[in-house]
Order: structure tokens, then sequence, then C-alpha cells
């Protein structure tokens, strides 16, 4: 499994692992917790989330201040993209020839400076609380909106920081626990068939089940748990036995013009992966870049990796959705934990930028979100929202919407307390179509 470690010790996976999951979630298990709900015909019909881990420097990345002393701007200039009067990191070269594609929002603010507590912020668009564990927005999508029976409706790329929360382990994703490489087969545990075994062993396993199930039936005839393993086993035999589930796992099904924009690294091919996955009829797919957690070597580590490689990344995802007819009814979704201090810091011979939750960017992209645009502005020194700026619940709320989804509604806990979806966003209109 891929992780990335954060100035504060903490390895992303440590605080991914939701349950079962983090040990090792077996289809049937997985797909106990699968749920379909309804879904609005005019809202977007799917959705990915790109997790930038560790916090990204917003004033070298999407709101670069050329203008200001030195000791601010950095070293990075900005260029034109295809959107006037839009500006972005010159080392963002093929995001720059897509802006018509997304929106950079400017501003976005809030308080929590650790990696854990502001990634359970952007992940949920809830403040965490001590006494209540909110769930991600896979998790919530997975509840809301249908997927086909032989399909997933939460798929993680290797893993995701979402956690299923008060909703239950029924609405954790499935984690891939690895990316896909070009030219190698990509098995993914409970989809892919191992070790050798065939779909007609599968299937007369299965009736072997049956079999078993008819015969003992009585026994478990008021037994509502037994019932509900019986189901649920019944799903994933349709997964594992669907060519479909198989194939859209499968990137080496795409064809060479159309893979290679996205090149050969980890986060590139994860992008590929999951244009695949929302084309099969996945719901929700979460993709992961970690590393951003630039306290040192910041403009080194973000020209020569960090910057490069989402460039490539997110331009061939947007890019490749519109290929196949789907940006129009995806919703992207791209955000860090925090920004990173305005002001460079001194602690090597190339100085970095440390956690700053008062001023970032987030990004949206597809759907129904109005595209070619910025909202909202930072101050000269990009240290603050020039005006009222925006909250991670805001956008929440407004990517929830884009959905269909009401991010007002109540669920309940297992205590019967109601909860909203998000308790305190304003959706943003101007981000709507």
């Amino acid at each position: 499994m891929a992780s990335t470690q954060t100035c504060d010790g903490m390895r992303r996976r440590d605080f991914i692992k939701i349950g079962a999951c983090g040990a090792g979630l077996t289809l049937t298990h997985f797909l106990r917790r699968a749920h379909a709900g309804e879904i609005s015909p005019k809202a977007a019909t799917s959705a990915i989330f790109v997790n930038l881990g560790g916090g990204p420097s917003h004033l070298d990345s999407f709101d670069l201040k050329p203008e200001a002393p030195s000791e601010y701007r950095g070293t990075f200039q900005p260029i034109k993209t295809n959107v006037a009067g839009m500006e972005i990191s010159e080392h963002l070269p093929k995001l720059a020839t897509c802006a018509e594609k997304y929106t950079i929002l400017r501003g976005v603010s809030h308080t929590l400076a650790a990696h854990e507590l502001g990634s359970l912020y952007v992940n949920t668009g809830n403040r965490p609380l001590p006494s209540l564990e909110y769930p991600g927005y896979g998790s919530v999508v997975s509840k809301e909106l249908p997927v086909p029976g032989d399909l997933p409706p939460f798929v993680a790329i290797p893993n995701s920081p979402q956690r299923a929360g008060y909703l239950g382990v029924q609405y954790a994703p499935l984690n891939t626990t690895q990316t896909p490489r070009p030219g190698t087969p990509f098995n993914v545990r409970g989809i892919s068939l191992q070790n050798g075994l065939t779909i007609e062993e599968v299937e007369r396993r299965q009736g072997l089940r049956h079999d078993l199930d008819t015969a003992f039936g009585g026994l478990e005839r008021n037994n509502q748990l037994l019932a509900g393993l019986d189901r649920f086993s019944q799903q994933a035999f349709d997964i594992i036995t669907s060519r479909r589930a198989r194939e859209a796992f499968d990137v080496s099904k795409e064809s060479p013009p159309f893979a290679e924009p996205f090149g050969a690294e980890p986060f590139g091919q994860s992008c590929l992966l999951a244009t695949r996955l929302i084309e099969a009829g996945v719901r929700f797919v979460s993709l992961s870049l970690g590393g951003w957690d630039t306290h040192q070597e910041n403009f080194t580590r973000l020209r020569t990796r960090l910057l490069p490689t989402l460039d490539t990344g997110l331009s061939a995802l947007l890019n490749g959705l519109e290929q196949k007819g789907l940006l129009a009814t995806t919703s992207v979704f791209v955000t860090g934990e925090f920004g990173r201090t305005p002001k460079i810091n001194n602690r090597a011979a190339e100085g970095g930028r440390d956690h700053y939750p008062r001023c970032m960017f987030m990004l949206v992209a597809g759907g129904k979100f109005r595209t070619g645009q910025v909202l909202g502005a930072s101050d000269d020194k990009a240290g603050q929202p020039a005006s009222e700026g925006f909250s991670p619940a805001d956008v929440a709320s407004t990517f929830y919407k884009s959905l269909g989804i009401d991010h007002t509604k109540e669920y309940h806990t297992s205590t019967g307390r109601p909860i909203m979806i998000v308790r305190d966003g304003k959706v943003i209109d101007r981000l709507l179509a």
C-alpha cells in the first residue's frame, strides 16, 4: 500500500484505515456496505475526488503573487491559460491548455493546521469533533446514488483518507491498495480471479453454497444477519463473475493513443483507471497524490516532481473524461488539507513553506459546475481571503448539490441522533451552472 509520511510523523495510511478495511477487505464484506438511493436527472451522476495529501502551496501553483516581495512570491512565474485573465504556475503547462474545464477557488480558509484534522475537514465538509466521526464524500455518495449490482459504488486508488463515519463501515471504500502500471495486469482483491481460479470454479462453488443454503434454510429463517450475509454474498458473486467489473479495472483495454497522455507514473495511471471506472458505472472514485508537505526544498520538489505529476495526471483526466463524453456528468474535486505559509522559511539552504490553513486553493471541474473561471481571491501576499472567502463546508455543500444531494439532509447515528450531511456550509451559487 502506498503511503506518504507528513512532518508530524503520521503516515497517510495510518489514519485512512476504516475498521476491517485496514486489515484487508474481502469483496463479500465490502458489498454488505454498498447501498443505492435515488438520483436527480438534473445532477451529475458520478464524482472523482483528488486528495493532495500534505497540503500544496497555493502561492506556487494556482494563486501566484508575482508582485509580492521575494520572500513571499518565491521563484516561480505565472503563465497565461487558455481562459482570458486566468494565470497559474509555469510548471502546470498542460493544465494551462485546458483551463476552460475547471474553476479555481482562491481564498478558501479554515483554522485546522494539523494534517489529520485538516484532512478530515476537507474530506467531509465538517469540522471534526471528538464525539462524532463524519462520513466522507464517497460514503455519502454510496448511500445516495444507485450503482449497478455488479460494480462497487466507491473505489479508492490506492486508498483514501475518507471514512464511513457514523454511517457505518458498510459505506467504506473498496481500496485497491496499489496503483496500475503500464503493461502489467492490475489485480484487485475480490475483483480479479487469482491463483488459477476460473469463472467455472466460482460458479460451481456458488452452486454448492446455494444447495447448502436450501438444505439449512429453516435454521436461518428468522436470522436477519444470516439473511443479509446471503444477499451480499450473492452481490459478491455477481461482481466477481461480471466481465464488466473485471474489465473496468483493466487499463490495458484502453487504446494507446488514449492512454499515452496519462503517462507511466502511478498518479497518471490512477487517473486513467478512474476514467474506466466512471465509464463502467462506478459512482465515486478517490485518487491520492501525496508528498506536498514541503517544509524544506519546496521549490525543487514542486518543480521536479509534484507539479509535473499533477499537471500530467489531472489534465489527462479532464481531457480523457471529455473524450469519453463523461465530463459533463462527472463532478471533479481537487484539494489538499490546507495551503502553505506565504513567507518562505529559512530552515535549510533552500527554504520551504509551512502549514497554513488560513488561505488555500481548491479546484473543481466537470459536472454541473460553471467552469473556466476564478472565484474568490486572496490578499496581495496570499495570506488571507481578500474579502469573505469560502470555507471547506461551503465547497462541500456545493459539491453535493452538483450531484443532486441536499447537504442539509439529515441522517441518524446508531443512537438515533439526527445529523445534517454538512452542518455549516452554504452553497456557492456562482459555482454552479
